[in-house]
Protein backbone atom coordinates (compact mmCIF):
# COMPACT_ATOMS: atom_id res chain seq x y z
CA UNK A 1 0.00 0.00 0.00
CA UNK A 2 2.79 2.32 -0.91
CA UNK A 3 3.34 4.57 -3.72
CA UNK A 4 6.17 3.77 -5.77
CA UNK A 5 8.30 6.25 -4.52
CA UNK A 6 8.18 5.65 -1.36
CA UNK A 7 9.12 1.69 -2.04
CA UNK A 8 12.32 2.79 -3.91
CA UNK A 9 12.92 4.56 -0.80
CA UNK A 10 12.72 1.89 1.67
CA UNK A 11 15.85 0.16 2.00
CA UNK A 12 14.77 -2.71 4.78
CA UNK A 13 11.78 -3.83 6.78
CA UNK A 14 11.75 -6.26 9.65
CA UNK A 15 9.26 -7.93 11.72
CA UNK A 16 10.54 -7.93 15.38
CA UNK A 17 7.47 -10.25 16.73
CA UNK A 18 3.84 -10.22 16.17
CA UNK A 19 3.14 -6.57 17.52
CA UNK A 20 6.55 -4.92 16.48
CA UNK A 21 7.54 -3.99 12.79
CA UNK A 22 10.01 -1.49 11.20
CA UNK A 23 11.08 0.08 8.34
CA UNK A 24 13.71 2.41 7.00
CA UNK A 25 13.89 4.44 4.43
CA UNK A 26 16.23 6.17 2.36
CA UNK A 27 15.36 9.91 1.68
CA UNK A 28 17.42 12.07 -1.45
CA UNK A 29 19.44 14.15 1.45
CA UNK A 30 20.64 10.55 2.77
CA UNK A 31 18.80 11.05 5.95
CA UNK A 32 17.71 7.62 7.29
CA UNK A 33 13.93 7.51 8.39
CA UNK A 34 13.01 4.69 10.78
CA UNK A 35 9.22 3.98 11.06
CA UNK A 36 8.15 1.65 13.83
CA UNK A 37 4.72 0.56 13.98
CA UNK A 38 3.63 -1.37 17.79
CA UNK A 39 0.51 -2.80 18.90
CA UNK A 40 0.92 -2.85 22.87
CA UNK A 41 -0.84 -4.52 25.00
CA UNK A 42 -3.63 -4.07 26.56
CA UNK A 43 -3.50 -3.16 30.41
CA UNK A 44 -5.36 -6.39 31.60
CA UNK A 45 -1.91 -8.06 29.99
CA UNK A 46 0.24 -9.33 32.42
CA UNK A 47 3.43 -7.52 33.29
CA UNK A 48 5.61 -10.00 31.77
CA UNK A 49 4.31 -9.69 28.48
CA UNK A 50 3.87 -5.61 28.98
CA UNK A 51 7.86 -5.62 30.08
CA UNK A 52 8.80 -8.33 26.50
CA UNK A 53 7.18 -5.93 24.36
CA UNK A 54 8.65 -2.38 25.83
CA UNK A 55 11.79 -4.10 26.40
CA UNK A 56 11.98 -5.11 22.42
CA UNK A 57 10.59 -1.74 21.54
CA UNK A 58 13.49 0.18 23.79
CA UNK A 59 15.86 -2.61 21.96
CA UNK A 60 14.66 -1.51 18.39
CA UNK A 61 14.75 2.16 18.85
CA UNK A 62 17.90 2.26 20.70
CA UNK A 63 19.90 0.88 17.77
CA UNK A 64 19.09 3.51 15.71
CA UNK A 65 21.40 6.14 15.25
CA UNK A 66 21.15 9.28 17.41
CA UNK A 67 20.97 11.79 14.02
CA UNK A 68 18.72 9.44 12.42
CA UNK A 69 14.55 10.83 12.10
CA UNK A 70 12.45 8.09 14.14
CA UNK A 71 8.66 7.54 14.37
CA UNK A 72 7.32 5.64 16.15
CA UNK A 73 3.37 4.78 15.84
CA UNK A 74 0.66 2.57 16.71
CA UNK A 75 -1.72 1.07 19.85
CA UNK A 76 -0.26 1.41 22.23
CA UNK A 77 -2.82 1.11 24.62
CA UNK A 78 -1.68 4.06 27.17
CA UNK A 79 -4.20 7.13 28.12
CA UNK A 80 -1.39 9.53 28.67
CA UNK A 81 -4.14 11.98 30.41
CA UNK A 82 -3.82 15.92 30.15
CA UNK A 83 -1.01 15.86 32.49
CA UNK A 84 2.48 15.66 32.09
CA UNK A 85 4.08 16.17 35.19
CA UNK A 86 7.83 14.64 35.13
CA UNK A 87 7.23 14.74 31.18
CA UNK A 88 7.10 17.68 30.48
CA UNK A 89 9.96 17.03 27.39
CA UNK A 90 8.27 14.26 26.14
CA UNK A 91 4.54 15.22 26.51
CA UNK A 92 2.53 18.23 26.27
CA UNK A 93 -1.16 19.11 28.03
CA UNK A 94 -3.33 18.61 25.49
CA UNK A 95 -4.03 14.61 26.29
CA UNK A 96 -7.18 13.07 26.71
CA UNK A 97 -9.41 11.84 29.80
CA UNK A 98 -7.50 9.94 32.83
CA UNK A 99 -4.00 8.35 32.67
CA UNK A 100 -3.66 4.30 32.65
CA UNK A 101 -1.22 1.87 33.89
CA UNK A 102 -0.04 1.66 30.62
CA UNK A 103 0.61 4.95 30.27
CA UNK A 104 4.17 4.81 32.63
CA UNK A 105 6.01 2.48 30.35
CA UNK A 106 4.95 4.48 27.32
CA UNK A 107 6.04 7.50 29.17
CA UNK A 108 9.41 6.08 30.04
CA UNK A 109 9.87 4.32 26.41
CA UNK A 110 9.56 8.05 25.04
CA UNK A 111 11.38 9.65 27.77
CA UNK A 112 14.30 7.11 27.13
CA UNK A 113 14.56 7.50 23.57
CA UNK A 114 14.34 11.39 22.95
CA UNK A 115 10.35 10.67 21.83
CA UNK A 116 7.50 13.52 21.69
CA UNK A 117 4.13 12.43 21.74
CA UNK A 118 2.53 14.65 19.10
CA UNK A 119 -1.13 14.29 20.11
CA UNK A 120 -0.50 15.76 23.17
CA UNK A 121 0.93 18.61 21.79
CA UNK A 122 -1.50 19.78 19.56
CA UNK A 123 -4.28 21.73 20.94
CA UNK A 124 -7.43 19.80 19.10
CA UNK A 125 -11.55 19.31 20.41
CA UNK A 126 -11.19 16.51 22.15
CA UNK A 127 -13.63 14.11 19.20
CA UNK A 128 -10.27 15.27 17.16
CA UNK A 129 -7.68 13.71 19.73
CA UNK A 130 -9.82 10.35 20.63
CA UNK A 131 -8.51 6.91 18.53
CA UNK A 132 -11.13 4.44 20.20
CA UNK A 133 -14.70 4.45 21.06
CA UNK A 134 -15.98 1.45 23.18
CA UNK A 135 -18.60 -1.03 21.37
CA UNK A 136 -21.43 0.26 23.29
CA UNK A 137 -20.36 4.01 22.17
CA UNK A 138 -19.87 5.36 25.93
CA UNK A 139 -16.18 5.91 25.76
CA UNK A 140 -13.80 7.11 24.33
CA UNK A 141 -9.96 6.99 24.67
CA UNK A 142 -6.68 8.56 22.98
CA UNK A 143 -4.67 5.39 23.14
CA UNK A 144 -3.22 5.50 19.69
CA UNK A 145 0.12 7.69 19.20
CA UNK A 146 2.22 9.31 16.63
CA UNK A 147 6.19 10.18 18.27
CA UNK A 148 8.88 11.82 16.64
CA UNK A 149 12.47 12.12 17.85
CA UNK A 150 12.85 15.21 19.63
CA UNK A 151 15.93 16.52 17.40
CA UNK A 152 12.52 16.59 14.52
CA UNK A 153 9.99 17.63 16.87
CA UNK A 154 9.30 21.18 14.25
CA UNK A 155 8.72 18.43 11.56
CA UNK A 156 5.87 17.63 12.85
CA UNK A 157 3.06 19.98 11.98
CA UNK A 158 -0.15 18.03 13.47
CA UNK A 159 -1.78 14.90 14.88
CA UNK A 160 -5.38 14.41 15.32
CA UNK A 161 -8.02 11.46 14.53
CA UNK A 162 -9.79 11.16 11.36
CA UNK A 163 -13.36 9.99 11.96
CA UNK A 164 -14.53 9.70 8.33
CA UNK A 165 -12.30 6.65 7.60
CA UNK A 166 -14.13 3.53 7.10
CA UNK A 167 -11.09 1.35 8.43
CA UNK A 168 -13.75 -1.76 10.10
CA UNK A 169 -12.42 -0.73 13.49
CA UNK A 170 -13.43 0.29 16.73
CA UNK A 171 -10.16 2.52 15.97
CA UNK A 172 -10.57 6.26 14.17
CA UNK A 173 -6.99 6.83 11.80
CA UNK A 174 -4.67 8.66 13.55
CA UNK A 175 -3.07 11.29 11.20
CA UNK A 176 0.35 12.92 11.49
Amino acid sequence: MMTTKARKAMTAWKPISSRLISATFQTKNRRVKHIIQCYAPTNDAGEEVKARNYDSLNHLLGSNGARDLTILMGDFNAKIGGQNDGYEVVMGKHGVGDMNENREMFAETCANNNLVTGGSVFPHKTIHKTTWVSPDHVAENQIDHICICKKFRRSMEDVRSRRGADAASDHHLLVG
